[in-house]
């Protein structure tokens, strides 16, 4: 007899249970790391790490859509559940990676809530969206090993698109208002980078603005969440509403861990980030 399965727990469905426990029931927000990597063995070590979630990153990474697949494999089986970030708002790289068996995504630089609606009809098949029928040949239905996938595919589908622009900001009301959209994810840096503060993700304005997308969600009745490498920003983020967080990379945990350990020795001290680190001592100040 074939295996009849059932589909893993989505993001969205997690944040939901977490917020309705209080902490010593294992609730309250999610604490994430990043896996740029493109490695396998890198994922699974991360997954093992005791963080609730990972973002394989797809954007900014060496990744493709058969190392994500790895990923995603490597990491199946522990208590993490794994958030895949595309490398555009795209039609037809949203299909893939849905059909890769992706279930939880997020969507760079959305804008406005027409790209917000153009990704959720990417994530639904017809009649109520655009994605490609190909279910028997995927992963995402296990080869037609999950029953009526067809019909219960957006339930095992979490959609959550970043905020990272002024313009997004400026239309964070109308993005959280598009049925579909789980919640927000914003980036100070590309954030930063667009209101001409180019690597000042601390800055005031900048903050003030993250803060603002954490209160707009928070009134839509939607997860918001935030990058920040920082502890005390990390820290602070949580504190204004934030409902997960990515505190590290695996990348920047291995430069700077390493560059402290040799400097044990050497003498010589590690760099990081334009001669920085951050609060926590072992994190970039740039993120």
């Amino acid at each position: 007899m074939p295996f009849r399965l059932e589909p893993e727990m989505t993001f969205r469905h997690s944040l939901a249970e977490a917020a309705a426990r209080t902490p010593e029931e294992g609730g309250g927000p999610r604490i994430g790391l990043w896996v740029c990597s493109g490695s396998p063995l890198v994922a699974e070590i991360m997954a093992g790490s005791g963080a609730h979630w990972l973002l394989i990153d797809a954007e900014h990474s060496p990744n493709s859509l058969e190392s994500v697949l790895a990923q995603l494999q490597a990491v199946h089986g522990y208590d993490v559940l794994p958030v895949v970030r595309l490398p555009w708002n795209d039609t037809v790289l949203i299909k893939q990676y849905l059909d890769l068996g992706a279930q939880n995504l997020l969507i760079p630089m959305v804008n406005d809530a027409e790209q917000a609606a153009a990704a959720v009809a990417a994530v639904r098949y017809p009649p109520h969206g655009v994605r490609g029928v190909g279910s028997a040949l995927a992963r995402a239905a296990r080869w037609n090993r999950i029953p009526d996938y067809l019909a219960r595919a957006d339930e095992t589908i979490s959609l959550m698109v970043q905020i990272e622009t002024a313009e997004a900001v400026e239309n964070v009301k109308e993005i959280l208002a598009i049925e579909g959209v789980d919640g927000i994810f914003i980036g100070p840096s590309d954030l930063a980078a667009s209101m001409g503060l180019l690597g000042q993700q601390e800055h005031p304005d900048v903050r003030a603005a993250v803060e603002r997308c954490l209160e707009a969600a928070e009134a839509a009745g939607k997860p918001a969440g935030v990058n920040a490498f920082v502890e005390a920003t990390a820290r602070h983020y949580l504190s204004r509403g934030a409902r997960f967080v990515l505190v590290g990379a695996d990348v920047s945990i291995l430069a700077r861990s390493s560059e402290e350990l040799a400097s044990r020795f050497t003498g010589e001290p590690g760099t990081g980030a334009a001669g920085e680190t951050g609060a926590d001592g072992g994190q970039p100040a740039s993120y």
